[in-house]
């Protein structure tokens, strides 16, 4: 069963564009453990504020990514430019009308 995680990522005033610039480097460790769909978007409304939207084959890969070395890094890297603020949601993906 496929695990998806949308959230948001409160960024400090004026530092959006370089956390963004940190979440959308290519990472091919990221695919081949299992990140089907990793998405980074901006709402003008909420200018500190990024959206991201991933989906991965299992929880359990989602969980096993936290321990990549990239990942890690691109972590320790942007946690400087976070306010500390995030919400979103996490559930495992039933279906949908796009996928056989």
């Amino acid at each position: 069963m496929n695990f998806s995680n949308v959230g948001t990522l409160g960024a400090l005033p004026g530092k959006r564009n370089d956390l963004i610039a940190i979440l959308t480097r290519p990472n091919e460790e990221m695919r081949r453990s299992g990140c089907l769909f990793y998405e980074v978007g901006i709402n003008d409304d909420e200018p500190d504020t990024v959206f991201i939207a991933e989906l991965w084959e299992s929880e359990e890969a989602h969980r096993a990514s936290l321990q990549l070395d990239s990942v890690r890094a691109a972590i320790a890297e942007a946690r400087p430019l976070l306010s500390g603020e995030m919400g979103g949601y996490r559930f495992s993906v039933i279906g949908s009308p796009l996928r056989g």
